[in-house]
């Protein structure tokens, strides 16, 4: 069990910490003073939304993947430094307050300030006060940043529970990491696609570098998106969709009974086993009679899965897609689906998947939108795609990042953010 850290250390003490710390074979070198940091980018499942009208930029700062040969390198020298902060009695607890802003004064400011020069977020020529000053405001947005947390500088309860996890439990976080990434160390493909689940994130890899990066929106706690590897074959524009049998019983029944023309407002038809198409009142909506029949929502903006879908053949009949609910993408904890994977942006990154050998460019991709008619784009060559499951990583640049444990497999006890949102 990890230990709680009740000693209140001085501004001397901690000055003094550090620096014997920075003597000690220079073991902190990039952690303590990288500033630089690249910030990453509910209702039924097949609710409306907005499009925010982004686009999918290279990505500009760091390059860095989060799942590359040198990730293994790099999360090795976070576990050092963590192990010297763990020695060296850990980080002091911040007090809990409502909210904080700059120009505030509070108390709880002088312990957030030593926690954030403790893990290089604040440098330590700033000092520890009480004052909620412009440079605390941007350790705390580089802080929420390397978390998951909207990096707006505000603090909230989830910033402070963030900062309260003991150094003792990030450091298993990173060692119980290194344990993932190490198992998919190997050549992993010039291109390759991968998504992080925790992070509810996903990057196109080229040469190691991760030149598109998408938000995403992965599967709910109760129904987790799969770890897996697979190939991407081909992109679908304007496909159908088969409602899952999870998906039937879970969504689809309960919604008919509450709006019984559910299914004709989302284009939704009912074949039975001979391919017959059934009305929605010959079906009984308050039995298991519905579990019988085969459900697929015609093509459009309101299909499910939007206007594209990603195929990638895999044992757990999973796969990556556009949605017509663009409004989640805007939220903190994006952890909505029923295990597929939507992605924000999804025209870019399919225009990058198409790239070579078909010759397809962002201007054709939209132009097969617009036709509103089926097309099948078969990838001149596989993709790999990797769904992985990390929680904490670094890169080269010394900075270490980690997300919460939404599904539970690091088994260390961590709070979820979820529970701190109101």
């Amino acid at each position: 069990m990890a230990r709680k850290f009740t000693h209140t250390i001085s501004r001397r003490e901690l000055v003094a910490g550090l620096a014997a710390t920075m003597a000690t074979a220079a073991l902190l070198p990039r952690f303590a003073r990288a500033q630089n940091l690249d910030v990453l980018n509910q209702g039924a499942e097949w609710a409306p939304g907005f499009d925010s009208g982004a686009r999918a930029a290279p990505v500009r700062g760091s390059r860095y993947a989060t799942l590359t040969q040198s990730t293994v390198q790099s999360l090795e020298e976070a576990i050092n430094n963590y192990s010297i902060i763990v020695r060296q009695r850990g980080w002091p607890e911040v007090p809990y307050v409502q909210r904080l802003r700059v120009g505030t004064s509070h108390r709880a400011v002088s312990a957030m300030r030593e926690r954030l020069i403790i893990t290089g977020d604040l440098n330590q020529v700033a000092g520890v006060s009480n004052v909620y000053d412009s440079y605390t405001e941007s350790a705390v947005r580089r802080f929420q940043a390397r978390n998951g947390l909207t990096p707006d500088g505000v603090i909230r309860e989830s910033t402070i529970a963030a900062m309260n996890v003991p150094a003792e439990v990030r450091l298993r976080q990173l060692e119980t990491n290194i344990v993932r990434v190490r198992s998919m160390a190997g050549f992993l493909g010039e291109r390759y696609v991968v998504v992080n689940l925790p992070a509810a994130h996903l990057e196109a890899v080229e040469n190691g570098n991760a030149v598109l990066r998408h938000t995403t929106i992965v599967g709910k706690p109760d129904r987790a998106s799969p770890v897996l590897q697979a190939k991407i074959t081909e992109v679908n524009f304007h496909p159908f969709w088969t409602v899952p049998a999870s998906i039937v019983r879970k969504d689809l029944i309960p919604k008919m009974q509450q709006e019984p023309d559910y299914l004709y407002k989302n284009r939704i038809r009912i074949y039975d086993q001979r391919g017959r198409e059934l009305a929605s009142n010959q079906v009984d909506w308050f039995s298991n009679d519905a579990t019988n029949y085969m459900f697929r929502q015609d093509p459009g903006e309101q299909n499910s899965m939007g206007t594209i879908r990603v195929n990638m053949p895999n044992p757990h009949a999973v796969y990556m897609h556009d949605t017509p609910s663009k409004n989640l993408f805007g939220e903190e904890l994006r952890f909505h689906s029923s295990g597929c994977v939507r992605i924000q942006n999804i025209r870019d990154f399919v225009a990058w998947l198409l790239r070579d050998g078909a010759g397809w460019t962002r201007q054709h991709v939209d132009q097969a939108i617009a036709a509103g008619e089926r097309v099948d784009a078969k990838l001149a060559r596989v993709m790999p795609v990797y769904w992985v499951y990390i929680t904490a990583w670094a890169n080269p640049d010394g900075v270490v990042q980690f997300r919460d444990d939404v599904y539970g497999h690091d088994g260390l006890g961590i709070r979820p953010m979820a529970s701190y949102r109101g």
